[in-house]
């Protein structure tokens, strides 16, 4: 079966938990770079990696790369991509993104024109026609230009892998899905450790973690755009890889997970979204505000979102806010806190130094991922943790 360097890119500052998921699911790492983490795989990689990577955004085969400082070069090189290799006769093909950084081609829409304009070209002469129907499936290109060097990917995605498919419901400002899975796998929590949100919004952190104790591939519910490339990708192979991951599941697991949040049409839509993931027997959620926020149970974490005060008429609210969750945090003499925040004066309001600090982009916007961690419990309190509130 052909090898192809894959690309996934992923929200910056994640690299490294995005590598060690390539890792365990059984292919080498090649290259590790902001935003983006390049490893070895065949036809089944590129289906096991759709389906099954919590962290990032797409997953690309990589088709070309090469140095190009003028248009001129651009065209030529691009042009000499073999495409005819990807996209079939009635093929649909455009670039559909292309990004540029420190590099003397900067207009994304003039590097989009030229590429495609050299890909018609090429696929011209190979197939000896004047003009593309693209009638058929679709093959969408991404470019990266980073210091002049071009990187060309393909599309096999489609929608981002954070559209899991089950969240119809969103709140105003929801932390996309794959962030908060890699929120999670940031911290030491396990399946048999609580875990509280008291932000939970339409409960993406709480579902989030749900699907990794019962072992639910984050994409087994959804299809991917190369699900159709029968040239490249036997029908079979895809299938086989659904059936994989069904047959990991395990619906018997037990877990403590809880999502509040203090509007209750919130935990309405959270409560929708968990039922859309079949995760709504494995999470409680609650109308509740931060000041409630208590628990009987010991060695717990709370992995949230909070506010950041972006917005003019909510910054008087935030240092109020923060001072509060420090206050309920302390009072949770066992636990451990995991935030992420724009905030910069989270750690002054919370009262206490975080014992580490992530920078990781949301987006185009820089936020913290701060640590606070509690004790280790003793061997024998993990599995005797209740289950009160």
């Amino acid at each position: 079966m052909k090898r192809y360097e894959l690309i996934a890119p992923c929200h910056f500052g994640l690299e490294a938990v995005l590598k060690q998921e390539i890792v365990d699911l059984g292919y080498d790492v090649s290259l590790v770079e902001d935003g983006r983490v390049t490893f070895i795989g065949d036809a089944e990689a590129i289906c096991r990696a759709n389906i099954g990577l919590r962290t990032a955004e797409r997953i690309l085969i990589k088709v070309g790369s090469f140095r190009a400082e003028t248009f001129d070069e651009l065209f030529e090189n691009t042009k000499g991509i073999p495409w005819e290799e990807y996209i079939p006769l009635n093929g649909k093909f455009w670039v559909a993104k292309a990004a540029s950084i420190k590099s003397k081609l900067f207009s994304p829409s003039d590097i989009q024109s030229i590429m495609k304009k050299a890909m018609v070209e090429r696929l011209k002469q190979v197939y000896n026609i004047t003009w593309f129907q693209e009638e058929g499936e679709s093959f969408p290109i991404r470019v990266f230009l980073l210091k002049d060097n071009v990187t060309i990917g393909l599309d096999t995605t489609g929608e981002s892998l954070h559209k899991r498919g089950y969240r119809k419901c969103t709140a105003k400002a929801p932390i996309a899905e794959n962030l908060a899975a890699a929120l999670i796998m940031l911290t030491p929590w396990h399946k048999d450790r609580i875990l509280v949100d008291p932000f939970c919004g339409s409960g993406t952190i709480p579902i989030e973690a749900a699907l990794m104790a019962a072992n639910i591939a984050p994409g087994m519910k959804r299809s991917f755009m190369a699900f159709k490339w029968d040239h490249l990708i036997d029908r079979k192979i895809w299938n086989d890889c659904y059936e994989e991951a069904k047959d990991m599941v395990d619906r018997s697991v037990q877990v403590q997970l809880q999502g509040f949040d203090n509007n209750p049409e919130m935990i309405k839509l959270a409560k929708q979204n968990a039922r859309f993931a079949g995760v709504e027997q494995m999470i409680q959620f609650e109308t509740r505000d931060i000041k409630e926020l208590s628990h009987n149970g010991s060695y717990g974490f709370i992995i949230t979102n909070p506010p950041y005060g972006e917005r003019l008429e909510e910054k008087a609210n935030i240092p109020p806010l923060y001072r509060m969750i420090g206050e309920r945090f302390k009072n949770l003499s066992t636990w451990s806190l995991y935030l992420i925040t724009s905030y910069e004066g989270a750690e002054n309001d919370i009262g206490r130094k975080a014992d580490k600090n992530r920078k990781i982009y949301n987006g185009m916007m820089k936020t913290y991922y701060y640590q606070f961690m509690g004790p280790r419990p003793p061997k024998k309190a993990q599995a005797v943790q209740k289950d009160e509130k």
